[in-house]
Order: C-alpha cells, then sequence, then structure tokens
C-alpha cells in the first residue's frame, strides 16, 4: 500500500476507531486523536499484530518521544497511544486495537519499566491494564518493550518520521 492510499484507509476508518475506543471510558482513548502523531503516515508494525499503526504522544511527552533516539527517559505522565487498522484481502479495511502506554511515576511496576500499559478492542473492550484488571493479559506488552536504552520505547523508522 502506498502512502497515500494508507493514509485515505486511515481518514475511512478513524472516526470509527475513536467512536470504538472511546465505549472504554478511558481517558485517553477520547482524546488520543488531539494529540501529536509523530508519524507520517499509517505504517505496518509487526510488533502489533502486522497491522497499521499512527504513533500518538501526549502533551506531556510529545516533544520528548520526537526526539526519537536521542530522547531521554519519558516524563512521568506521558502517554502513547497507537490506533491500528488491517486492509483485508479484498481492500476492505477493518479496526484494529488501540494500545496505550503511561509513563507512571517511579515505583509503580518495576516488571513494566514503570509504564501503564493498556489494550482497548475495537469494540471498546478493555483486554487489560498494567496493575489493574486483566494485567495478566497485557504482561506481553511489558516483556516485548522492556528496555532501558530507550525507556521501553520502540521508535519508527526514519522513513516514517514526521519531520
Amino acid at each position: 500500500m502506498t502512502a497515500d492510499e494508507a493514509r485515505d484507509a486511515y481518514a475511512c476508518i478513524s472516526a470509527t476507531l475513536a467512536e470504538g475506543y472511546a465505549k472504554s471510558g478511558s481517558q485517553w482513548a477520547a482524546v488520543y486523536r488531539n494529540w501529536r502523531n509523530v508519524a507520517a503516515q499509517p505504517y505496518v508494525s509487526d510488533t502489533h499484530g502486522a497491522r497499521y499503526v499512527n504513533n500518538y504522544a501526549n502533551d506531556i511527552g510529545a516533544d520528548n518521544y520526537s526526539l526519537f533516539e536521542e530522547a531521554g527517559p519519558s516524563p512521568v505522565g506521558t502517554v502513547l497511544a497507537k490506533d491500528s487498522f488491517v486492509v483485508k484481502g479484498n481492500g476492505k479495511v477493518a479496526a484494529g486495537p488501540l494500545f496505550l502506554m503511561e509513563k507512571m511515576e517511579a515505583g509503580f511496576d518495576a516488571d513494566s519499566g514503570d509504564w501503564r500499559y493498556t489494550l482497548i478492542m475495537p469494540n471498546g473492550r478493555t483486554i487489560g491494564t498494567t496493575g489493574g484488571k486483566g494485567a495478566k493479559n497485557v504482561v506481553f506488552c511489558a516483556d516485548c518493550h522492556l528496555d532501558e536504552d530507550t525507556d521501553s520505547r520502540f521508535f519508527l523508522d526514519e522513513e516514517y518520521r514526521v519531520q
């Protein structure tokens, strides 16, 4: 899919994503689309189920996250959101989960690098939240992300970064 096609597909489904995620009751799911998207286009993230994703960062963490590999640790209160969609073989676009990371105070959860992970399905059902209901369902998020050198963040390939 070309960059323009990915943008068009996202434009087609973005309101549906936001509406579905908001049903979760998550304060972040209702507002993440107002944050800075540091991805120049939706791109395929193999680590997020080979879905097309965008990378949003709230005001607290956007400047830091936008430094990518040059960023130091995220400020407490940083929230990163990846909404997602798939394009089926017949060309139909379908909603995927919302992946959230929230930087918590030191001591919140050493096993997650003090990040709270939340996974929300397109219908608003929350699969799990670190330290909360369904926590065991998001352990894999922390296991995959945990890296002291990057403060548990992955950074976009240069071709997908907003410059």
